[in-house]
């Protein structure tokens, strides 16, 4: 595994590989489907952040998955899920959701929003124990989410806000920052900084707007500011990563 060293890679929303379909506009922050790039295929423990506008009445008919934490992080409209284990849930902006593949689980993701595309985020970690019981959690965190901040969102970490995870390095954090709010990132090995909404300023980098993501290694106590509108921020912080 090559050494380690101190770097602050910016992705801007333009340089990221698409998926454009009839139904689905679908950006790719790492290799995905028919994209591939050997020297773009994960950062830490995170292999897909992809973030989907999926037209009303459509979306992922069902399809498998195996040894994979999913957190689908929903930014405007309703997504319907449906899995092989009997889960039925309907996710919605401030709803934390998660599904753990494990040993394979066959699932559905539908816009459940009659006249409009359902805008999200879909991540993908790896997990820290593989051929598990397949698993499905959500939780409702708009009240700790309205008081600024980062807020865990999805957690292998213990955090008492968030749902677990199967992977014990790596916990997502959501904000929804105010007009000029100011906050530290995590500090980890490997911080993942994606812009979901508006724009920020990132200490040592400047400007960040809608869709752009940093990749932070070995870079401890940044400071984060939003813009004159807000921002909706989603960080991972990882304490290992993928060998």
């Amino acid at each position: 595994m090559p050494a380690l060293t101190p770097s602050i890679d910016i992705q801007r929303a333009s340089e990221r590989m698409a998926t454009r379909i009839d139904w689905l506009d679908s950006r790719h922050s790492f290799s995905f489907g028919q994209h591939y790039d050997p020297k773009n295929t994960h950062f830490g423990l995170l292999l897909v952040s992809n973030h989907d506008l999926i037209r009303p009445d459509t979306g992922f008919s069902t399809h498998p998955h195996r040894d994979m934490e999913i957190v689908t992080w929903v930014l405007d409209g309703e997504l319907e899920h449906k899995d092989s284990v009997g889960n039925v849930g309907l996710i919605y902006p401030g709803l934390a959701q998660r599904m753990s593949a494990g040993s394979g689980i066959l699932h559905s993701e539908i816009n459940a929003t009659k006249n409009a595309a359902v805008n999200l985020v879909q991540m993908w970690v790896v997990p820290d124990t593989e051929k598990v019981r397949p698993g499905y959690a959500q939780l409702d965190i708009n009240t700790e989410l309205a008081k600024g901040g980062l807020v865990p969102v999805a957690s292998g970490r213990g955090h008492e806000a968030a749902i677990p995870i199967r992977q014990q390095h790596a916990t997502l954090w959501a904000g929804r920052l105010k007009p000029n709010e100011r906050l530290t990132l995590p500090d980890a090995p490997f911080v993942h900084l994606y812009v979901a909404k508006g724009d920020v300023t990132l200490e040592g980098v400047g400007s960040l707007v809608t869709e752009d993501a940093a990749r932070i290694a070995l870079t401890p106590g940044l400071k984060l500011e939003a813009g004159p509108q807000g921002a909706e921020v989603l960080a991972w912080e990882m304490h290992a990563r993928i060998a």
